[in-house]
């Protein structure tokens, strides 16, 4: 596959991203769909219960790569657009270097404390109702933690704008999942064990089979090699790497934790009008990120080709966009209550009022990502790190205090939006430092 692209075939590339993005997500939405009555069923509502614990913690595994993935992808972008293929070798090489000697000391930890402490009492489990929790936590951690060096294959396929491959490959580690867990249901077994195994084997088993393809057939001159492991790059990676890390952190932090906060300051019940509310219009902004994403890497790789003018067609078309997303989000607070009755019907209110505030908050995310997924195809992260920590600083007692004040979740989602509003301006403040007015609205036959 040749990368010396032209604007046409960039965008052509991208357009066929979008749309592939779009039929995979699709189908995860639907594995997901099945998968949760499925296991259900095998286990019960106790042990799945127990089972979406770990999943949780496994979550937080994966964010341990100090955000080298994104290092990965973003330097992958660049070596391959000035044409630098040893460059390419090197960071994949030294990517997987790092991400295994990141892992392996952090698995031996976690053993320590799985097999040292009490681990029944720690995640709140009943011995009684679950066996052997001690293993499968094992099992869970040694699995996940090999995805956690695979999946540095997506990154290499992010970066040479092909996210769809990196969505897809996910997709069939999922869609093997639940082939896997549909056949322990048809064998009538309800292990907790057997049902983490499948689930976790089953991506470590996808990535496993697709390395061979993608660094011996497909791109056989990115090969990672003992001998192309570069420390010196490492670090350049890792340093970009903590940046990107940081702003997970916080962003898990800021946009995670609002049912914990709504269960602890109001009430459990409470949880379930804002995720009602929350699920329905974040439909909107997977819509969104689904056509915005495969942006990242292309707008990269125009800009290391100093494509100007594709960068400048590509902002009018996010212009229009989000004209798209806000007319969407305003449609459906329109009809909201009627999706609301056919969808739950009585049984949860959802005020107006809620549904409102988070069509608000989810435009707001969405026009904050609009100019940060170009950013950080740029590694222009530093003024995203200043106020998303500082968004995260003066969240909770800003949230606390408008909370006990007004005493509703509405209150609590206005908060969520106006800590995020600094962030917006400044993204869009430094995007257009990079991209001046003048130069994104020049004519074309001006140049």
């Amino acid at each position: 596959m040749s990368f010396c692209q032209n604007n046409d075939t960039r965008t052509r590339l991208l357009l066929k991203n979008v749309v592939a993005s779009f039929a995979i997500k699709g189908w995860s939405a639907i594995i997901v769909l099945l998968m949760v009555p499925l296991t259900l069923k095998i286990l019960g509502v106790y042990n799945n219960g127990v089972w979406l614990t770990i999943s949780s913690i496994l979550i937080w595994i994966d964010l341990m790569d100090i955000g080298l993935g994104n290092g990965l992808r973003n330097a992958v972008s660049h070596y391959v657009a000035i044409g630098d293929d040893e460059s390419v070798k090197k960071a994949v090489s030294s990517t997987f270097f790092m991400l295994a000697v990141i892992v392996i000391p952090i698995l031996l930890v976690l053993f320590a404390v799985i097999w040292g402490f009490d681990m029944y009492g720690a995640l709140g489990v009943d011995a009684e109702k679950t066996h052997d929790l001690n293993t499968i936590l094992s099992v869970a951690l040694v699995l996940a933690s090999t995805t956690f060096i695979l999946k540095a294959t997506g990154s290499f396929y992010m970066g040479i704008q092909l996210p769809a491959v990196n969505n897809l490959i996910v997709c069939i580690g999922h869609t093997l999942a639940l082939v896997l867990t549909y056949i322990l249901y048809l064998l009538d077994v309800h292990s907790l064990l057997l049902v983490v195994f499948v689930n976790t084997f089953s991506l470590v088993l996808t990535w496993a089979a697709f390395i061979p393809y993608t660094f011996l057939k497909a791109y056989p001159q990115y090969r990672p090699t003992l001998r192309h492991i570069d420390l010196k790059l490492a670090r350049s990676l890792c340093s970009t790497g903590i940046q990107f890390f940081v702003i997970q952190i916080c962003g898990v932090l800021l946009f995670m934790t609002t049912n914990i906060l709504i269960s602890k300051w109001f009430s459990p019940a409470e949880v379930t009008p804002y995720q009602v509310a929350y699920r329905y219009f974040n439909i909107a902004f997977v819509a969104f990120s689904t056509i915005c994403i495969p942006f990242w890497n292309a707008t990269a790789d125009a800009y290391s080709r100093k494509d100007y003018k594709w960068i400048r067609r590509s902002s009018h078309k996010l212009n229009l966009l989000m004209v798209g997303i806000f007319l969407l989000l305003t449609v459906m607070v329109m009809v909201s209550e009627v999706v609301y009755q056919i969808w739950i019907g009585d049984e949860v209110h959802i005020p107006f009022e809620l549904s409102v505030c988070t069509a608000a908050y989810i435009f707001i995310l969405s026009l904050s990502q609009r100019y940060s997924y170009i950013l950080n195809g740029l590694n222009q992260l530093k003024i995203q790190l200043v106020f998303i920590i500082g968004a995260t600083i003066v969240f909770y007692p800003l949230a606390w205090y408008v909370c006990k004040t007004f005493g509703t979740v509405t209150s609590l989602v206005c908060v969520m939006c106006l800590v995020n509003i600094p962030g917006v301006l400044a993204n869009a403040w430094k995007y257009y430092q990079l991209f001046p007015r003048k130069q994104l609205t020049t004519n074309d036959n001006d140049e």
